[in-house]
């Protein structure tokens, strides 16, 4: 019998839109790929760019909020395992599918760590460095408690998968790292590639509802691009974005050739049109897919740690990662003017894209464990009483919660 996976989605996919899209939508097509008959849900509304599913053979279903519907629509489904989009939808879906499927296996595809990019943002807000007790918030208590609520949550970072396990005391085998993924880079792609002498101009790319795309803009304009493009007055910076507000596009300036360009109808058409892609992320968690689809089309980066964090492993950066403006500009002058410095740099990122993020490394891997998982589950739930506590609690608050937000509706 076929197995059955439910994907219960914060939004619908827009892999044009955002990193979290794609991914999303990559774990989608694996799961379907390894012949999983896969059924998306979600209560959120689409958009002229949420991607078609029901075209990739994909079954869509529109849910409630705190509503018992839900009930009816994943008992009669039944299926063998329900994947959530980020923890905040396990709280909210989370206790009804354990009452009404206790047997299904329970995942969370993390994205990044919410309570890490939070933590991040207010100490970069406060102009000062990110203190151990800052971690410690209210978001993290909810996000790694869905974690533990679940069989297995999905990382695509190791510096979180390290945090995880190190500093908020996750089993291992709770945890399943799985990157961004990839196509691998061969001779065919790279022969594709725009020359050197064929690109021109910066480009930043990133959706403007993610609050750390948007202050890397505001960074570029005003510490790098004031010094960057008197030293190469012939280049622009292009910024693309999906969902850019009014401050953003108020921030075009052509005489400065700082130009805001709204939402790119090919993230790869421009980035790969482009010689360098700048990154000057100044706080976030996870993994930055704008930095792997610049590897990917060929284009060298400067990025800071932030941005580079989990990514190349011991591998050299396709370009430069650093936190110092004065070097960020040198560098991004340096991979511009220099050819030779620029073929290196791209071949570092062929490099990096093949070694870390080739899809093939890591699909049956996932596919295995998760097979694992549905013929071990209740030995594997036994190793995590944490995680069936809170289950517990999550019976005794959330679940009426919503039952009374449900009551009162009516």
């Amino acid at each position: 019998m076929q197995n059955k996976l439910l994907v219960i989605g914060l939004v619908w996919p827009e892999p044009q839109s955002s990193a979290a899209g794609t991914h999303l939508l990559h774990l989608i097509e694996l799961f379907a790929k390894h012949n999983w008959e896969v059924h998306f849900a979600s209560a959120a509304s689409t958009s002229l760019y949420s991607v078609n599913l029901n075209s990739k053979g994909i079954f869509t279903q529109e849910i409630l909020l705190n509503d018992s519907s839900f009930d009816t629509y994943i008992q009669t489904l039944n299926p063998q395992a329900v994947l959530f989009d980020r923890f905040v939808t396990e709280e909210q879906f989370g206790w009804r599918v354990a009452e009404q499927c206790p047997n299904a296996l329970r995942l969370v595809d993390t994205e990044d760590l919410h309570c890490l990019r939070l933590a991040r943002q207010e100490a970069y807000k406060q102009k000062r460095d990110l203190t151990p007790s800052d971690l410690f918030s209210d978001t993290a208590k909810r996000e790694i408690a869905s974690m533990l609520r679940c069989d297995l949550s999905l990382i695509i970072s190791e510096f979180e998968l390290d945090l995880l396990q190190n500093t908020f005391g996750i089993k291992r085998n709770l945890l399943f790292y799985l990157p961004l993924l990839a196509d691998p880079i061969t001779t065919e792609t790279q022969a594709a590639w725009l020359k050197f002498e064929e690109r021109s101009d910066f480009v930043f790319i990133g959706n403007f509802l993610h609050e750390p795309n948007w202050q890397t803009v505001l960074y570029l304009k005003q510490h790098i691009w004031p010094v960057l493009s008197k030293q190469i007055p012939t280049a622009s910076l292009k910024i693309y974005g999906a969902y850019p507000p009014q401050k953003a596009l108020e921030l075009h300036k052509a005489s400065e050739r700082f130009l805001v360009l709204g939402r790119a109808e090919s993230a790869q058409e421009v980035i790969q049109n482009t010689r360098v892609l700048l990154a000057p992320i100044p706080f976030g968690a996870g993994a930055k897919g704008k930095l792997l689809e610049a590897m990917c089309y060929g284009t060298p980066s400067v990025t800071s740690s932030i941005g580079a964090e989990s990514m190349p492993g011991d591998l050299p950066w396709n370009g430069t990662v650093t936190d110092n403006d004065d070097a960020f500009v040198e560098a991004a002058v340096h991979l511009y003017q220099n050819e030779d410095h620029w073929r290196q740099a791209q071949e570092n990122g062929m490099h990096l894209v093949n070694s870390r993020f080739d899809q093939n490394k890591f699909e049956q891997v996932f596919i295995d464990q998760i097979n694992y998982l549905l013929q071990h589950l209740e030995s594997h739930r036994a190793t995590n009483f944490i995680g069936a506590l809170l289950q517990h609690h999550s019976l005794q608050s959330t679940k009426y919660l919503a039952k009374w937000i449900e009551e009162k509706g009516k």
